[in-house]
């Protein structure tokens, strides 16, 4: 028997966005293919719902409802707006590539005197230019995931990076990610980031919203491929508009004695979910993941992790504190997976979370699955709530309640934070965090 499933409201009109965005979005041939099989794919599934275990805590249908338009490409007076909230958001010494209503903006990037090793290229001009080995990269991320499939679908733009065999980068890459549309949009980036063996970098992933931006939506994904003796040290800043959305998702895969360090923050947007895949594809590699969710109001973010073993002998870790004051929700969701032929594994993860107020929530999901006899793995997770006895002993010492607190978010928080290592960029961390802070005062 056939069976047809009507589509509501909200069905038709993506499907409307996506027939109409079509002459935008760049690639032909094979990948306007792979657009319509992603599209079918999410299609079938939809806004994930808390009936999907991996979205249990974050039912999009709920949170989200409905997919936005495509942004119009920026023009000159959100490139102005844009260009403001860069000044702001710009790291000292960093390499700026900016991305604003998901276009990539050469006016407002820095693409001049790149070091040694290093080639920048957009994901338009990559996708149109017909490279197929770098299209089967940007197009590896799985497409049963629903919003995996909804990016690859419709993303636009995006930042193409290569860092050659054997470069060093000594100056930060800073992605910044800028929304300016005065009206409600949806922006689709995707970027590729490939280190060659025996190659370092520095990437920070920033979210921010020029003057005026408040109802939008990120979706994001990022693919990046760590070549054997490599180094990635990675940092995402999540500030967005308190109305907006950021739904992003990673796939990460390391070569032999590789090292990826990465922290994360979120102190933004109306719902946020971060969902990653960290394969560890060579020998003797190591993966240090740490997070930081500061939420108040109806804040709801999610930290999603996955972490696949599958060679021996390679070590992660992960930490991650979350802080929720009013009505703010916090999901974290780790699973580690070590496969039968991964012995060696040394893998530990631990969450904990500090509510505020006695609305706050946080839900916290550490999973373990080994089928792998001579490993070392653990997992733990705590949710509990301000020492009165350390407050009593602040307040007593001249503090006020709300300083007193602070202090104590941010001794609770410091160790994720700690993971950073330039001290410029560790900073830079510890700033966003005091004007969260600031701001719940």
């Amino acid at each position: 028997m056939n069976l047809a499933l009507a589509k509501n409201e909200t069905g038709r009109a993506l499907s409307d966005s996506f027939a109409v965005a079509r002459d935008r979005l760049p690639g032909a041939g094979k990948v306007a293919e792979a657009r319509s099989a992603a599209f079918e794919a999410y299609e079938r599934v939809g806004l994930p719902h808390r009936r999907l275990e991996d979205w249990k805590y974050t039912d999009l249908r709920a949170l989200m409802r409905e997919v936005l338009p495509l942004a119009p490409a920026p023009d000159a007076a959100a490139l102005k707006k844009a260009s403001a909230a860069v000044k702001l958001q710009a790291i000292k010494g960093a390499r700026r590539l900016v991305l604003v209503d998901g276009v990539f903006a050469p006016t407002l990037s820095e693409l001049e005197g790149l070091e040694q090793g290093l080639t920048v290229r957009t994901l338009r001009d990559v996708l149109d230019a017909g490279d197929a080995a770098l299209q089967a990269q940007l197009f590896s991320l799985d497409n049963a995931n629903p919003m995996v499939a909804l990016n690859s679908a419709i993303m636009t733009d995006g930042v193409v990076i290569e860092i050659a065999k054997g470069a060093v980068l000594k100056q930060p890459l800073q992605v910044i990610h800028v929304a300016c549309g005065a009206t409600p949009s949806a922006m689709f980036t995707r970027s590729l980031l490939r280190l060659g063996n025996d190659a370092a970098a520095t990437v920070v992933e920033s979210y921010i919203a020029a003057d005026g931006a408040n109802v939008y939506q990120v979706h994001d994904a990022l693919v990046a491929v760590i070549g054997d003796n490599a180094r990635l040290d990675h940092i995402r800043l999540v500030e967005d508009s308190r109305d907006a959305f950021n739904i992003a998702s990673a796939v990460v895969t390391l070569g032999a004695h590789s090292h990826f360090n990465t922290f994360g923050m979120t102190s933004g947007a109306s719902a946020s979910r971060y969902q990653a895949t960290i394969a560890f594809a060579g020998e003797h590699s190591r993966v240090e993941t740490n997070g930081v969710n500061l939420l108040n109001g109806r804040q709801h973010a999610d930290t999603t992790l996955f972490m696949d073993h599958a060679v021996p002998n390679c070590a992660s870790r992960e930490v991650f504190r979350a802080v929720a004051d009013d009505r703010g929700h916090s999901v974290f969701q780790g699973r580690i997976i070590v496969r039968p032929d991964a012995q060696k594994t040394d893998a530990k993860m631990m969450t904990r979370a500090l509510l505020l107020s006695d609305e706050a929530e946080a839900d916290n999901k550490p999973e373990l699955e080994i089928f792998a006899d001579d490993v070392t793995c653990g997992h733990g997770a705590t949710t509990g709530a301000l020492d009165e006895s350390l407050l009593f002993y602040l307040r007593a010492r001249g503090l006020s309640e709300k300083e007193a607190q602070a202090l104590l978010i941010q001794a609770f928080v410091g160790e994720a934070i700690e993971s950073i290592v330039r001290d410029d960029l560790r900073e830079l961390a510890i700033v966003a965090a005091q004007r969260w802070l600031e701001a719940r005062a």
